[in-house]
């Protein structure tokens, strides 16, 4: 199956990276890039990124382990990973699906997220998990 932002096909297996390139990922992506959104959270908003979703097993970190920095805050439960050198977010381990990573769709190589149209946005501020 093939799957397309703008003139870019993504194939299954899909590198992705921060901008100074010291963190390199794999994303196995057999349907493409699923579920586009930003979110409005605290930190989500601040970072500006469009995200993907992908399962934990679909993404592996290539290089960087080294450099790769985790950021949780509130719950700590979603874990946020950004390179140390550039300081950029490539992935986090989402807190409303634990079993799914959330990755920047900017880190993917050859692809443009403003592309990407009718991207949604997500009720980050008044997530499910906090109310009561």
């Amino acid at each position: 199956m093939i799957h397309k932002i703008g003139d870019t096909i993504i194939q299954p297996k899909h590198k992705a990276t921060c901008h100074c390139g010291a963190v390199e990922l794999e994303l196995t992506l057999p349907n493409g890039v699923e579920n586009p959104r930003r979110c409005d959270c605290s930190i989500c908003r601040r970072k500006g990124a469009i995200v993907g979703s992908v399962d934990l097993a679909n993404l592996r970190i290539v290089k960087g382990h080294d450099v790769l920095k985790l950021y949780q805050f509130n719950t700590n439960v979603a874990k946020h990973f950004f390179c140390s050198e550039c300081g950029i977010y490539t992935h986090h381990q989402r807190r409303s699906f634990p079993n799914l990573y959330g990755y920047n769709i900017g880190c993917l190589e050859g692809v443009n997220p403003f592309d990407i149209e009718n991207v949604v946005t997500n009720d980050g501020v008044n997530h499910p998990a906090d109310r009561q």
